[in-house]
C-alpha cells in the first residue's frame, strides 16, 4: 500500500498515511492520455501558409499557352513558382485539443499522486504558510525533503505566502484548485497541505 510522508513543523518525518488501495489498481494510461491533451492544449497554433488563392496576384495568365517551348502555367502564384503559394502547408485554424472525460482527469491525479508515495516523494504537512514572507524560508520545503525541485500545493494561497515562494527556482506554489495530474507529474516531490489531501484521496 502506497503511503505519503507526514512532516512537522520543522519539516521533519513524523509518520505516515496511506492512500486509498484502489490508488494501486489505476493504470498508467490514464495520466499518459491526459498529459497527452494537456499539451495539446499548450499549442500556440500560430504556424500559417498561404495557399495560391491567398496570395496576392497571378490573375494574368503569365505567357501564352503554346509556342514557347515551356510548360504550360495559368498563374504566377502557382506553388511551383517561386513566390506562388504553398501546398499543403500548416493552417492556424486547425484544432489541436484532444477530448479527456472527468473520470479520466481524476485517475491521472491519482495515479501521479501515487507514483510520488511509491518513490517516498509525497509529502503532508498541517499548513504551507510562510509568515515572515522570505525566500530563503520557503526554499526550506525543497531543501529539507531532499528533492530535485518540488510541488507546493495549498489550499488557498496568502500574500506572504506567495511572495516567499516567488523567487524559489525550484518549487512552484499552486492553489488546490490548479493540481491536475501532469502538474503532480512533472515535479519530483509534492508538498500538500493535509486537508487538501484528504479532499483529494476522500473515496466516493
Amino acid at each position: 500500500m502506497s503511503k505519503a510522508i507526514v512532516l512537522d513543523d520543522k519539516l521533519k518525518a513524523n509518520g505516515e498515511i496511506a492512500l486509498p488501495e484502489s490508488y494501486s489498481e489505476i493504470d498508467s494510461h490514464n495520466l499518459y492520455l491526459y498529459v497527452k491533451s494537456y499539451q495539446a492544449a499548450l499549442r500556440a497554433n500560430t504556424a500559417h501558409t498561404k495557399t495560391r488563392s491567398d496570395v496576392r496576384g497571378g490573375g494574368k495568365k503569365p505567357f501564352a499557352q503554346k509556342g514557347g517551348g515551356r510548360a504550360r502555367a495559368g498563374s504566377i502564384r502557382s506553388p511551383l513558382w517561386v513566390g506562388g503559394g504553398v501546398a499543403h502547408g500548416p493552417k492556424a485554424n486547425r484544432n489541436y485539443n484532444q477530448k479527456v472525460n472527468k473520470k479520466q482527469k481524476k485517475l491521472a491525479l491519482q495515479f501521479a499522486i501515487q507514483e510520488k508515495a511509491d518513490n517516498g516523494k509525497l509529502f503532508v504537512v498541517d499548513s504551507v504558510a510562510i509568515e515572515s514572507g522570505k525566500t530563503k524560508d520557503a526554499a526550506a520545503y525543497v531543501n529539507n525533503i531532499d528533492a530535485r525541485d518540488a510541488l507546493v500545493v495549498k489550499e488557498l494561497v496568502d500574500e506572504k505566502t506567495f511572495y516567499a515562494f516567488r523567487n524559489v527556482s525550484n518549487s512552484y506554489l499552486i492553489e488546490s484548485n490548479e493540481l491536475n495530474g501532469y502538474t503532480a507529474a512533472a515535479f519530483d516531490a509534492i508538498v500538500i497541505e493535509k486537508s487538501v489531501f484528504e479532499a483529494l484521496t476522500k473515496e466516493d
